[in-house]
């Protein structure tokens, strides 16, 4: 398990925009398991939707990237680099996403060649899929 300053360590993004938690399970170049409090206290929710506060799609994406950027950060030879988003295939939302909710992100590797990857990202409540997709993502130098 890795906790969010070893994250920090391995992934770029900061305040407001570090959508990881923390790190459940990790398999090198295989498999990566993360985890999102998602509380009442993100900015978001103030204007999505005021009344009914709902995380937005795109954000539960983005931690699925984050999730998915981390499985291939794994070793010496990509300390100088940061996985760039590089494309979405398959995104589908199944339930909405709301105050109070632990999202589970599980990343699975499917392709890997050189500096690209596909990773396979599905984004669990109470152990029920609510979001999931296919992702690209390109290694480059930061």
């Amino acid at each position: 398990m890795l906790d969010i300053k070893q994250i920090k360590e391995v992934l770029p993004h900061r305040y407001p925009f570090l959508l990881v938690d923390r790190i459940l399970e990790f398999k090198p170049k295989e498999k990566v398991v993360g985890l999102k409090n998602v509380t009442v206290n993100e900015e978001f929710f103030n204007g999505h939707y005021p009344d009914h506060p709902v995380m937005p799609g795109v954000l539960i994406v983005e931690a699925m990237a984050q999730v998915g950027g981390f499985v291939m950060m794994d070793s010496d030879e990509t300390k100088d680099k940061v996985p760039y988003f590089a494309g979405i295939d398959k995104a589908r939302f199944r339930k909405p996403v709301v105050p109070g909710d632990q999202l589970i992100i599980e990343a699975e590797v499917l392709k890997l060649r050189g500096k690209i990857g596909k990773i396979e990202t599905k984004a669990l409540v109470e152990g029920e899929v609510v979001a999931e997709a296919k992702l690209m993502f390109a290694i480059q130098d930061k």
